[in-house]
């Protein structure tokens, strides 16, 4: 007997709820481990990328808030909260980027470099899994629902796997040439991707069409 179709409905919501906690949660844990790994091994890629998970942390709570508020009535606009964390997700962002910049350039005409980029190769392989089954998760989701704001928020963690693949490779390369400006390239990376981010998350809170949205159906 096939199940009611709004059963159906509060099942895909509730899912999507999950998706949204484990996000947070998965972020925390991520930020955390990166961060201590990244000052310990004095890698700049690693911190950043910690830092990073950070900002997704706050960027997931007005994610949990906007599904939370979609489920109840689909029709209301955003609220003044998730407004506000999208302003200090984007702020958040920004900061980062210049903060890479600056210690980028400096490692760069100081040679410094890191102890090991090993942790740095191990949890980026790790990020890539786990985002990837939180992309497909949320575009199953997303498409059950017929919900373009979990879709568009699908297609920007796929931002997260990108920053992965961009911690991967510094991380990879370093391992096994030891040049230490990989790492600072690295950060580089992450400033192209923190500064998109950052960006969107300002449209979003200006009411303007993510731009991750038009890869909705990719």
């Amino acid at each position: 007997m096939a199940a009611h179709p709004q059963m159906t409905m509060l099942r895909y919501w509730r899912y999507a709820l999950w998706l949204a906690l484990f996000t947070i949660f998965y972020n925390l844990a991520e930020g955390l481990i990166s961060i201590y790994f990244g000052v310990q091994d004095e890698a700049l890629t690693l911190f950043g990328f910690g830092i990073d998970s950070f900002i997704e942390v706050l960027s997931g709570v007005g994610i949990l808030v906007m599904v939370t508020r979609i489920r109840r009535n689909p029709d209301t606009p955003r609220s003044q909260f998730e407004r506000t964390a999208l302003r200090v997700t984007g702020t958040s962002f920004y900061l980062l980027s210049a903060g890479l910049g600056i210690t980028a350039v400096y490692n760069i005409f100081t040679g410094h470099k890191p102890e090991t980029t090993l942790p740095g190769l191990v949890i980026s392989l790790i990020s890539i899994a786990i985002m990837w089954m939180l992309v497909t998760g949320k575009r199953r989701v997303g498409r059950a629902l017929d919900s373009s704001p979990i879709l568009a928020d699908a297609n920007c963690t796929m931002v997260c796997i990108y920053m992965s693949i961009v911690l991967l490779i510094s991380s990879l390369v370093y391992q096994f040439t030891g040049f230490g400006f990989v790492d600072s390239l690295g950060a580089i990376g992450l400033i192209y991707f923190s500064v998109k981010e950052g960006r969107e998350a300002f449209e979003k809170a200006a009411g303007m069409e993510c731009s991750c949205e038009d890869d909705e159906h990719k």
